[in-house]
């Protein structure tokens, strides 16, 4: 990148942004408060729900969140959830790994308006290459669901839910930042008659910043760029949609202490209906395509993977208070994969038949759910779950649930090097039990206290060289939130103690800190927006490496938005005011950092 970068003129830009004081033409509509019970959710139970019905914990990124950067990645997001301890090594575009509720990535089911974004290879999604710009809200779903989602819904979902088209409109924003980080976004929409059109184009690229704690460390640069487009039909009687996305492009990284670099190509299609037989029966269906390929640029390796799903379900209403859910879900994962020499080819066809019943009547809620998956390689499988929230008082409500779960072996788990193509899913057993609360001047809180026991865990025998079903688990924890909204100020706090242990040595999982809290306060207004959000976890053990132990870390991020007028708004960040360089990770003979302080300023132009 050419580009002369001026830090000066950067912190500039963020005085003027933060600064603004002159009168502003007011927005239309005023602007949305912290998360409230009654934001609608959806993953909970492929319908939509009020979150203080939902008989689960589940928490939401809002809207307003997600507009403030258009910088920020989805592991950066992700981690002001106390419940997420997000280890990326390095900054922009660099392994990350999301840890929910002292479960492992792979236990953690990442989706996209129902679009499965696990990797089919190894069984994690590629969270840094994964575009935010679309993306209306994000929804952390806390538990077991593999009842409603299949494979991979041990520890919880998170769902990013795309923005829809509500009314014609265009808009184009800049953001430029330290470390020679640009991004840009441009889109239109068009909403008429039930009728609505998408378009949506991005481009971030960055110098980077070093990835390894050792002298003289070069950056790690990366670039990315995609775009993507909905069309659709949503009619009282029937729906139906279209999306596509594509994102792409290059990222470096570490390799033995060596600086190299792969491209990365992700490919969404996402094709729903809906038909309301009756008024109380409708129908849905669905069929997508997730594919992630990676390519080294330094050698011939590389990892492509393809997941196809096909899904139909109907949704009957029988009562006025009761409803029950059927489906079925048809899922082929394909890869072909090139990594050190070992070369494989493979596919696998499962297909899982659910039904679901939901009660809801006079504050008393429950869900109660079972599900049978057949996997053409470990054969047949069985889970079930039960959940049921009651509001004891006006201002109370308690929810207790218990379910299992499991995760599937994984492609590079039966084919790789070490492949073991007998292995048995990953099984989980989980009970939770939590409290929420409202009280005086517009102040609630909650309390949730969990725990998840996972039999025959995937790991690698040293001894027989070989994938095998080794392990026992236990997660054992409790979460807290408390939230108070003002007229214009609020605060959000969350914390989250976690135990994760491995049952038959009593040590310590890998990378689970046992604390972590986040606390959000600042002010919002029809012109002005400000923010301030601390995170800090405790140490923590990392992977294999004996008495290599992760300090803690506390940082500070900032936000700052100025409506100029209905059509423009001004906007900074600061993330990691302090640029504290924390260690995230060890390998390779030294330790992963962080991406340190990242300032940035930007301008939205709406039509």
């Amino acid at each position: 990148m050419s580009t002369t970068f001026q830090p000066t003129r950067l912190v500039g830009a963020i005085a003027i942004a933060m600064g603004f004081s002159s009168p502003a033409f007011a927005q239309e509509q005023t602007t949305d408060k912290i998360a409230s019970l009654d934001t609608i959710v959806v993953t909970a139970s492929r319908t939509e729900q009020k979150i203080s019905e939902v008989p689960a914990r589940i928490n939401i990124i809002e809207p307003k969140i997600l507009e403030q950067s258009p910088i920020a990645s989805l592991p950066q997001l992700l981690q002001t959830d106390a419940s997420i301890n997000m280890v990326q090594s390095g900054g922009y575009g660099q392994t990350a790994s999301i840890f929910l509720r002292g479960g492992k990535s792979e236990q953690t089911l990442v989706l996209r308006d129902g679009v499965r974004l696990n990797s089919a290879t190894s069984g994690a999604a590629s969270l840094p290459f994964i575009d935010t710009t679309d993306i209306k809200q994000i929804e952390v779903l806390k538990g077991p669901a593999s009842v409603l989602y299949g494979t991979d819904a041990i520890s919880g979902v998170v769902q990013l839910i795309s923005k829809t088209p509500e009314k014609t409109a265009a808009f184009v924003t800049g953001e430029i930042g330290e470390d020679k980080t640009y991004k840009s976004v441009v889109g239109a929409d068009l909403s008429e008659n039930g009728f609505y059109a998408q378009i949506r184009g991005q481009r971030l690229e960055t110098d980077g910043t070093p990835v390894k704690e050792v002298k003289n460390a070069p950056n790690a640069s990366f670039d990315q760029k995609g775009y993507s487009a909905k069309v659709g039909l949503d009619k009282e009687q029937y729906a139906m949609s279209v999306d596509y996305s594509e994102n792409k492009g290059y990222s470096d990284y570490d390799s033995y202490g060596n600086l190299i670099s792969q491209n990365f190509k992700n490919e969404i299609i996402n094709v729903k209906g809906r038909f309301n037989v009756l008024e109380n029966l409708a129908l849905h269906a669905r069929f997508s395509q997730f594919k992630d390929e990676i390519d080294q640029n330094n050698s011939t390796d590389f990892v492509h993977s393809k997941t196809q799903e096909s899904e139909i379900f109907g949704q009957w209403g029988f009562t006025q208070n009761q409803q029950i859910l059927v489906g079925i879900t048809q899922r082929n994962i394909d890869g072909d994969v090139l990594s050190y020499g070992s070369p494989y080819q493979e596919d696998i066809d499962s297909t899982g038949y659910y039904i679901q019943h939901k009660y809801d009547k006079a504050g008393l809620n429950t869900q109660v759910g079972i599900r049978v998956e057949d996997n053409e390689k470990f054969g047949t499988h069985t889970v079930a779950q039960g959940s049921v929230r009651y509001q004891v008082l006006p201002l109370t409500s308690i929810y207790a649930n218990i379910g299992s779960a499991f995760k599937a072996p994984t492609l590079n788990d039966m084919y790789a090097y070490g492949g073991n193509p007998d292995l048995k899913p990953e099984e989980s057993f989980s009970y939770e039990i939590g409290l929420d609360q409202k009280l005086a001047y517009n102040i609630s809180t909650g309390l949730s206290l969990y725990t998840t026991e996972v039999d025959n865990l995937i790991d690698f025998d040293g001894v027989l060289n070989q994938m095998r079903n080794l392990d026992k688990a236990k997660m054992e924890g409790s979460e807290l939130y408390v939230k108070w909204q003002g007229e214009n100020l609020f605060t959000n706090l969350s914390y989250n103690y976690v135990r994760a242990k491995n049952k038959k040595n009593d040590e310590d999982l890998s990378r689970r800190p046992r604390q972590n809290i986040a606390l959000t306060a600042g002010w919002t207004d029809e012109q002005y927006t400000f923010s301030t959000t601390m995170l800090a976890n405790d140490d923590y053990d990392n992977s294999a490496f004996d008495d290599v132990q992760i300090p803690g870390h506390f940082r500070v991020d900032m936000h700052g938005q100025y409506k100029l007028n209905k059509n423009v708004d001004i906007f900074a960040n600061i993330q990691n005011v302090g640029d504290s360089k924390y260690r995230t990770a060890y390998g390779s003979g030294s330790y992963y950092i962080n991406g340190g302080r990242l300032a940035s300023a930007g301008v939205t132009f709406r039509y």
